[in-house]
């Protein structure tokens, strides 16, 4: 159970980092700042990767049999993994949209 706990807010901690850094760079991006914004999306990726190789983790234990008790945290982590990775996709789609806005002189 202890190792179950540390695994899942190992998720909890790395996505959430990255979830911060994918709206931080939505943020530089609306100031046009697209130097910054892509290191945050590439700060977020590292940070996610890290979240999601614990989380691949634990489903490779549960492949190799191991039983694993219902967790309220678990499912926590797993529900931040998964908005994490919306915001991904969010932050991304508004940083082209900020570049289109600068390309076309639209502030």
């Amino acid at each position: 159970m202890k190792d179950l706990e540390l695994k899942s807010f190992e998720i909890i901690s790395n996505v959430g980092t990255a979830r911060s850094c994918y709206i931080e760079a939505i943020s530089y991006a609306k100031k046009f700042d697209f130097k910054m914004a892509e290191n945050l999306i590439n700060d977020g990726i590292e940070a996610f990767n890290s979240g999601h190789k614990a989380h691949a983790g634990l489903i490779q234990m549960e492949a190799n049999h191991e039983e694993f008790p219902f967790s309220l945290i678990l499912m926590h982590a797993e529900d931040q993994l998964m908005s994490a990775e919306g915001f991904k996709i969010i932050a991304n789609e508004f940083i082209d949209v900020y570049k289109r806005m600068k390309e076309n002189d639209l502030k």
